[in-house]
């Protein structure tokens, strides 16, 4: 993590994690110049996870309600950089205006503004997200199974959910940004997607956008996170 104090405080609530492999081919007009497609004996993964955001906020401030939370709706997939792994967002989808408006400017992060809801129903979460540019959506429910559990080193599950900062490109440069939680508490999970034409959107290839090859759930984590850096700095 970087010598400074981090920058914000919030909470990852009721996440569902949903997998597709995919042809890395596919994947590779999404990567900017400077990153490497990040994979798992060979295999690439595209990940689309709704959960709520919850209480972010600066780290000396508080939180505001109805602007501290709301529900998003991410694709991202898994990338390193001289040997640092992490994550690249394609798309991130959110019922709020001033995350639209502060993560392009302040991240280059590419929010944009969705008509959202994710509710919990014991073991369940379901999840209903409308892009108002464009209308893709993504429809269905989650529910998590057996025990929660941490990831085995050198596991895929490590793989895809033990990632400490994001790659993004701001102003046409590439940057990077860190967070800071306790490992997560992962359980496996069944979908039921009735639509998908958020992920069916990008030119991944992937064959049946209504069923992942892989479905985790996680009840959260808390998160402090830092602004961006220029990679290399």
């Amino acid at each position: 993590m970087p010598e400074r104090s981090h920058s914000f405080v919030q909470q990852w609530h009721h996440v569902s994690f949903l997998h597709w492999e995919v042809d890395p081919v596919r994947l590779a007009p999404y990567i900017p110049e400077g990153l490497e497609l990040d994979t798992f004996e060979e295999k690439a993964y595209i990940g689309t996870i709704p959960f709520m955001m919850t209480g972010i906020r600066p780290r000396l401030a508080v939180s505001v309600p109805g602007i501290s939370t709301f529900p998003e709706f991410n694709i991202r997939t898994y990338v390193k950089q001289r040997g640092k792994a992490g994550v690249f967002f394609i798309a991130l989808d959110a019922q709020s205006r001033i995350a639209c408006l502060y993560a392009p400017y302040a991240y280059g992060l590419p929010y944009r503004y969705a008509k959202c809801r994710l509710d919990v129903n014991g073991n369940t979460y379901s999840w209903k997200s409308k892009r108002v540019d464009g209308g893709q959506e993504f429809i269905g429910s989650c529910i998590g199974k057996g025990k929660a559990i941490k990831a085995e080193p050198g596991s895929l599950d490590e793989f895809l959910f033990e990632r400490y900062c994001l790659y993004t490109l701001k102003k046409k440069k590439l940057s990077i940004g860190y967070t800071c939680h306790e490992p997560w508490a992962i359980r496996k999970g069944d979908a039921d997607i009735l639509s998908n034409t958020l992920t069916k959107s990008y030119n991944l290839g992937i064959n049946n956008v209504l069923q992942p090859d892989l479905v985790h759930v996680s009840s959260g984590v808390l998160v402090n996170s830092w602004s961006i850096d220029g990679v290399g700095e």
